[in-house]
Formats: C-alpha cells, sequence, structure tokens
C-alpha cells in the first residue's frame, strides 16, 4: 500500500501503521481514510496529501 506525506509538516501516512491516536487500525489504506481526517501533527485535511514516491 502507497505512503502519503502531508506538504505542511511532512507527517507520513503509512498504511502498515495506520494512525493510533485517531482509531484508525493498521492495515487501512490512505484511500479508505474517512473523509474528514486531518494529518495528526498539524491538521492538514486528507486532501493536501501527496503520494510519496517509493525511494
Amino acid at each position: 500500500m502507497k505512503k502519503y506525506i502531508c506538504p505542511t509538516c511532512d507527517y507520513i501516512y503509512d498504511p502498515e501503521v495506520g494512525d493510533e491516536e485517531n482509531n484508525i487500525p493498521a492495515g487501512t489504506a490512505f484511500e479508505d481514510l474517512p473523509d474528514d481526517w486531518i494529518c495528526p501533527d498539524c491538521g492538514e485535511p486528507k486532501e493536501e496529501f501527496i503520494p510519496l514516491d517509493d525511494e
């Protein structure tokens, strides 16, 4: 599953980890996050995130 990065604070959403702080279980694809999900570090909305290129 693809990782996504917040362009404001560089938080990386990793679907293998999820977002425990916001009750998003590991294994949740970015596309399956709720529409109102926001960056846990800075509050940017989901639609601002960009795909992280594989390194």
